[in-house]
C-alpha cells in the first residue's frame, strides 16, 4: 500500500497538447523541441506509441526560456 500511496504522489507527466497550451504554442512546437532533444520526453505503448512530458522536464525547457514554473501554473 506505500508503494501505491508513493505513485499517487508523482506529477503525472504532460501530453503533448496539454504542453503546447501551457507554453501557448501549437503542437507542431513542442514535437520539434522533443525531436530536437530540447525538450526531454519518451513514448508510452507500442507502435509510434504516444509521447509524454515529466514535469522536471518542462520546467526545465520553460526556465532555459525565462517563463517560471509558477506562471505555468505547473508545481513540481
Amino acid at each position: 500500500m506505500h508503494e501505491q500511496a508513493t505513485a499517487q504522489q508523482r506529477p503525472k507527466p504532460f501530453r503533448v497538447k496539454d504542453v503546447a497550451a501551457l507554453l501557448d504554442v501549437d503542437t507542431s512546437t513542442v514535437y520539434a523541441a522533443v525531436r530536437n532533444g530540447e525538450l526531454r520526453a519518451y513514448r508510452v505503448g507500442v507502435g509510434r506509441g504516444t509521447i509524454r512530458i515529466p514535469v522536471d522536464s518542462l520546467v526545465a525547457y520553460a526556465a532555459e526560456r525565462g517563463i517560471p514554473a509558477a506562471e505555468l501554473g505547473v508545481a513540481q
